[in-house]
């Protein structure tokens, strides 16, 4: 059948696509940019015709009507990393969350780990062969059209083309609705003194010719404002956000010096303002490519001089991180840190870098502490770590002693801290550190 005719026999209202679900399904939801707006705002409004029905994805950023109270009989999320809109509703027992590393989810859907039955996304209008793109969200997204049993395309002309693994033809998708809704936006973050004394160590321990993954935020934004001086950067990352819209528009990330994809910004997906969307709109330079192809180490450390850098929440004396959680209460996820933390280590001359602020908002506690808090969860553990670096210093780690650990991490932490955390050295080394 032609494929405009298939397109059009299978357009359906927002109430009919919503109506493909079943009580007791897993409805997979596409990942950040990639979620299905108009999808989810029906779902929620009509939740009375559901019953237990998962709903299953990873960063959201859109308002979560589903996720509101009194929701839960309808609708439990199933939280794969946990992002803002779903911290209360978990901390409430109204959600859940499973842990899994960012690479593991397509083979989860593959594999029947986690079954899908209804697969909804946002994706752009179909080409003039019949091909839509997965846009800023290829990651989950290209297994989990293979694995639904339903896939539901909502049909965005503001969701930009991209390249790479990203096409899937309409013969492929069972039904098809149309928006016209503003993408989700992320504004870049704030950039305090302390991240860019943090960005400031990290762009010194970058090289020319390296290849970075960065992540969104203040903190990469901030490492990415020190780069300017460098050379034929490459990048092969999980995701980019306008913080490194310079650094590309200036030809210092060019990629030249990679091994794999010379050239090309490999990216599983993206997330930031409209600026960055229209960058990468039929921008043959960058690759989307699947999170299991993306974050996986082995193919991350075919590229040399990888550096990884990522955030935590806390770093204990033996050099444990902690990137997910404050004690037992679930703030974020796994993610791809600890994919891109042993891919970087396996790459020849690569580097993992894990920067956090020394202390907690007001300088209220160390970030630096004896002991990770009580339940929170090792996200890189202390065989993987290399650098840790904080406003006040770099800390590398790999290849030395506990007691030589501790004492590089209390030379980082915030002064205010040393003493107590130089307590801790004396009981477990027996012998005194000189602050």
């Amino acid at each position: 059948m032609e494929w405009r005719r298939y397109y059009k026999e299978h357009t359906m209202t927002p109430e009919q696509a919503v109506s493909v679900i079943k009580d007791g399904d897993r409805v997979v939801f596409g990942h950040a940019v990639g979620e299905p707006i108009i999808f989810q705002r029906t779902m929620a409004r009509m939740a009375e015709q559901f019953h237990n029905v998962e709903v299953a994805h990873m960063v959201y950023l859109g308002s979560g009507e589903y996720l509101q109270p009194g929701m839960e009989s309808h609708f439990r999320h199933n939280a794969l990393f946990v992002g803002g809109a779903a911290r209360k509703p978990i901390a409430e027992h109204r959600a859940d969350y499973t842990p899994v590393f960012f690479s593991d989810v397509p083979r989860m859907f593959r594999d029947g780990t986690l079954p899908v039955d209804v697969f909804a996304f946002t994706c752009s209008p179909p080409d003039e062969r019949g091909y839509v793109s997965l846009g800023l969200s290829c990651d989950y997204g290209a297994q989990a059209v293979k694995s639904a049993k339903t896939v539901i395309a909502e049909v965005n002309p503001n969701m930009p083309r991209t390249f790479g693994e990203t096409f899937v033809h309409v013969t492929e998708i069972d039904g098809f609705l149309c928006s016209w809704e503003p993408l989700p936006e992320s504004p870049p973050a704030k950039i305090t003194e302390e991240d860019r004394q943090i960005g400031k160590y990290i762009a010194e321990l970058v090289r020319d010719g390296d290849c970075l993954q960065l992540g969104i935020g203040a903190l990469p934004d901030a490492v990415c404002s020190f780069l300017g001086d460098k050379k034929d950067l490459g990048l092969h990352t999980e995701m980019i956000s306008d913080g490194v819209l310079p650094l590309l528009e200036n030809g210092v990330i060019n990629g030249s010096k990679k091994q794999r994809d010379v050239g090309k910004i490999c990216v599983t997906f993206l997330m930031g303002t409209r600026k960055l969307y229209d960058y990468v709109d039929n921008n043959p330079v960058i690759r989307m490519l699947p999170v299991d192809v993306c974050n996986n180490p082995a193919v991350i450390s075919q590229n040399d001089n990888v550096v990884s850098i990522n955030s935590c929440v806390e770093v204990d004396l033996q050099g444990q991180v902690c990137a997910e959680a404050i004690g037992l209460r679930q703030i974020s996820g796994i993610g791809g840190q600890m994919d891109f933390v042993r891919g970087a280590n396996l790459s020849k001359g690569g580097r993992s870098i894990i920067a956090l602020h020394s202390t907690t908002k007001n300088e209220a506690a160390s970030k630096i502490v004896t002991t990770l808090t009580t339940g929170a969860p090792v996200t890189t553990s202390r065989c993987d770590v290399n650098y840790i670096v904080t406003e006040y210093g770099v800390a590398q780690l790999r290849g030395q002693t506990l007691r030589e650990r501790a004492k590089r991490l209390i030379a980082i932490a915030h002064p205010k801290f040393r003493p107590e955390l130089a307590e801790e050295y004396e009981r477990r080394f027996g012998e005194k550190l000189a602050l």
